[in-house]
């Protein structure tokens, strides 16, 4: 085969995993090669289809090596990257997602978006299917993601937005489009064809509209997507296709579109908190009750244009509208709200209380609307701006928005309106509407190669001496982190993007949002690793195939989490040619502790106590564990997230809770310390929860005022009381000269003073690591990776994650 430049395409949206390998073209057609569909019709090398029942994650990129194997396609001949974007499984459509972002990342090429359902359409155009058809996928929990197509000789014209239905709604739904289209098209309204996976649940529903297409062209397939439209280009920003809010989301909406839904603001729990702004600001969807302060500013800046009270309440439960606001405690500052309709959202309305202007809050509740858009399938926003309001279109235009055109007399004093339309707008912040962490944990040495000194260095500048390199990802919860470790176990570089802001309005992690935010962030997190460890190694840049290994948290944690990051990084690892490192979380927080002691070593006890454990583990040695007990209920940051949730104070709890604790007394309340005098090292913390709310509910009810400072201190003594006791006994258990500690809780400023005490009265040496070490991070997961590369503790491209994963065992 002559050589040229090759797409490589793949889908793992559902049950079945396609691989397509196609020739862009000659060299003398760039401008075709940059990857437009037809370029590719008459050249298509290879393709593979494989059933893959929940475990795309591991044949994947065993069947990418094996189709560019028979095509005799090398990686090095790839020019770009197509990826099925869904819709389709979660699960299945980020694996496809992560795992093409890596690869795209590191063979440096483009990454490009295909429908999965376009790519379905196409496929039957190549098999000869013509006339109007419906593809419908399986969208789980009895619901479909149905299109409707018009293919013809030509090709294949879409005629519905994704949406999502209800299995036993689709026959109205098809019909309703059906009427809709024949208004308007000269086709009329038959199915000559209907196709798709979710036919192989729900054929007998569809079957009175239509033929259905040989079960052949029900799936997938690598000739659909190399000859599918595709769009995008940058692996950053290329999305899953999404239909829906999560259902977190979506039931708040529900919630707060009741007269009460908004009234209990004192949780805290639907605050969207700029914590970092001067004076901040929060964000939270519109609720009902706030809707005649809605009005009311209404009245003040769009005059005889203004809603009603009860117009902005029906707004507030429809699932196509998206409707957010900006408060100032429980002023008012702003509103803005969007209806999604055929892949746009028309902004309805939005507004910025005078006194509160020229802070960013139009751009923020801009970038929100747009945020719920895009998983609700919308691409574009567009918007009417009264034609004498120049500075309003200046500042649209800085959002991205263009002038396509003047509505006549539009408003109700007859002023024209500007209409401008552009791509969804993003947040304000580093990676996707998070704030970046960078380098609160790297150290800093002098280079490697000093001027005038001889030293060898590698093509990219980085002195040999500083090899093996290897980037660590970790996302098994709610944060985004990359680190590079040197070959001497410096930390050169970390990054970490925290999604709290997104969570705390719900009390706590919602795993479908930590998820998406992933796919969103995981990029931009590991190009800014690159870079900081670049500086720190004196070399002008640092690129994927200028590492050594990549390393990734693969357990535990949340599945849809962890899939994300051991995806992107087997993609990477796989485009770089280099090998891959699995790492267990639970490890990288005994690791995290070489951050502050770099010199520790084994025999040591260490107490791990997070938001999702709490145990006490004896380090015989690096790679050898043994838990010596742990909690038989309750982790020790969940019940103090639930101590907070009870008193309205909001999430996180463990950080507010420390706060107040300060302040009050740890001997006002006789709380229960569950377990302490067991005579073993279990823990059990839901019994303290319980005890702490019961206390609270008792004092409301007599009428008493609660003594907050007081409630955190007394609960937060329990908890610290219990933690040292089976610390020490573990020390005298063990007779290990070391503790250390590790986990989010760690940070606890009375659980580091008490452990300190402890600890020298005892002349044991204690390690605690920093505290910006003490949460889910990269820079431990990559001192473990370090280890792990010189005991050559590889894995191949069938990793996949655990939601479980005992540290006891070794992997």
């Amino acid at each position: 085969m002559a050589q040229g430049a090759y797409v490589l395409a793949f889908d793992t949206a559902n049950e079945v995993v396609a691989v397509g390998i196609g020739r862009v073209g000659a060299p003398d057609k760039a401008g075709c090669a940059a990857i437009k569909g037809p370029c590719l019709q008459a050249d298509i090398v290879a393709t593979r289809e494989v059933a893959a029942h929940r475990a795309s994650n591991t044949v994947l990129l065993r069947e990418v090596d094996v189709a560019l194997a028979e095509s005799g396609v090398s990686k090095d001949e790839i020019a770009a990257v197509v990826c099925g974007r869904g819709p389709g499984s979660f699960t299945g459509v980020r694996i496809c997602m992560a795992t093409a972002k890596g690869v795209a990342s590191a063979l440096e090429v483009p990454l490009l978006g295909v429908s999965t359902l376009d790519a379905v359409a196409w496929n039957a155009w190549a098999d000869g299917v013509r006339g109007r058809v419906l593809v419908t996928a399986d969208a789980m929990r009895k619901e479909v993601y149905p299109v409707l197509f018009d293919i013809d000789d030509q090709g294949v014209r879409r005629l519905t937005t994704d949406t999502v239905v209800k299995a036993a709604d689709a026959p109205s739904w098809v019909s309703e489009a059906l009427r809709t289209l024949g208004a308007n098209q000269d086709q009329g309204s038959a199915l000559n064809a209907i196709l798709g996976d979710a036919l192989v649940k729900y054929a007998d529903i569809f079957e009175p509209l239509g033929a259905l297409a040989d079960e052949s062209l029900w799936a997938v397939s690598g000739r659909g997507l190399l000859l599918a439209e595709r769009s995008g280009g940058n692996p950053a920003t290329l999305l899953p296709v999404y239909t829906r809010l999560s259902d977190a989301e979506e039931n708040e909406r529900i919630r707060l579109a009741k007269e009460d839904g908004g009234k209990n603001l004192r949780t805290g729990v639907q605050l969207f908190e700029g914590s970092q702004d001067a004076n901040p600001l929060s964000y939270r969807p519109l609720d009902a009750a706030h809707a005649p302060d809605v009005a009311a500013l209404e009245s003040v800046v769009m005059g005889s244009d203004a809603w009603k009270a009860s117009l902005v309440a029906d707004e507030l439960p429809r699932k196509d509208r998206t409707w957010w606001a900006a408060f100032d405690g429980n002023v008012l500052a702003g509103y803005c709200g969007g209806w999604v309709v055929d892949g746009q959202v028309q902004i309805l309305k939005i507004a910025t209380d005078p006194a509160y202007r020229r802070r960013g809050i139009a751009a923020e509740l801009l970038a929100l609307v747009a945020s719920d858009a895009r998983n609700l399938g919308a691409t574009e926003m567009s918007l009417e701006v009264r034609a004498s309001n120049a500075g309003a279109q200046t500042f649209y235009e800085r959002m991205g928005l263009c002038n396509i055109g003047t509505r006549p007399h539009y408003y109700s004093d007859r002023e024209d309106a500007v209409i401008m339309s552009g791509p969804l707008p993003e947040a304000r912040r580093d990676v996707a509407g998070m704030r970046l962490h960078v380098d609160d944990m790297a150290q800093q040495p002098a280079n490697a190669c000093e001027a005038g000194s001889p030293c060898e260095a590698d093509s990219s500048g980085v002195a040999n001496r500083s090899h093996p390199l290897i980037l660590a990802i970790e996302s098994s919860c709610d944060e985004t982190a990359a680190s590079v470790v040197d070959g001497n176990g410096v930390l050169r570089s970390d990054v970490v993007a925290s999604q709290i802001d997104f969570h705390a309005r719900f009390g706590g992690v919602v795993p479908e949002i930590a998820s998406r935010k992933h796919i969103e962030a995981i990029c931009g997190v590991c190009d800014e690793c690159l870079d900081s460890a670049a500086r720190s190694l004196g070399a002008s840049r640092l690129r994927w195939r200028d590492l050594d290994a990549v390393a990734v948290t693969y357990a535990p944690g949340l599945v849809g989490a962890l899939v994300v990051g051991v995806a992107f990084a087997k993609g990477a690892a796989w485009g770089a040619d280099i090998p891959l490192i699995a790492v267990n979380h639970l490890e990288g927080h005994l690791y995290a502790n070489k951050i502050a002691t770099p010199d520790i070593q084994p025999p040591m006890v260490v107490s791990l106590v997070s938001g999702g454990h709490t145990m006490l583990v004896h380090v015989k040695d690096w790679g050898d564990y043994v838990t010596m007990g742990s909690t038989i209920d309750d982790a020790v940051g969940e019940a103090f997230d639930k101590v907070a949730k009870a008193l309205g104070l909001g999430y996180p709890g463990g950080p507010i809770i420390s706060k107040l604790a300060a302040k009050g007394n740890p001997k006002a309340i006789d709380f229960p310390r569950a377990l302490m005098h067991s005579g073993d090292l279990r823990f059990s913390l839901s019994g303290l929860k319980t005890a702490v709310t019961t206390y609270i509910q008792k004092e409301q009810q007599a009428g008493r005022e609660l003594n907050m400072p007081d409630i955190a201190a007394s609960f937060q003594q329990a908890v610290v009381d219990v933690q040292v006791k089976k610390a020490m006994a573990a020390l005298d258990e063990t007779g290990a000269r070391e503790f250390c500690v590790g986990g989010g809780v760690s940070a606890n400023p009375g659980l580091r003073a008490a452990y300190e005490k402890a600890c020298k009265k005892r002349g044991v040496r204690l390690s605690m690591p920093p505290l910006s070490a003490c949460g889910d991070q990269a820079a431990m997961i990559a001192l473990v990776a370090h280890d792990r590369y010189k005991q050559g503790k590889f894995e191949d491209w069938s990793l996949d994650v655990k939601a479980h994963a005992p540290l006891d065992e070794a992997y």
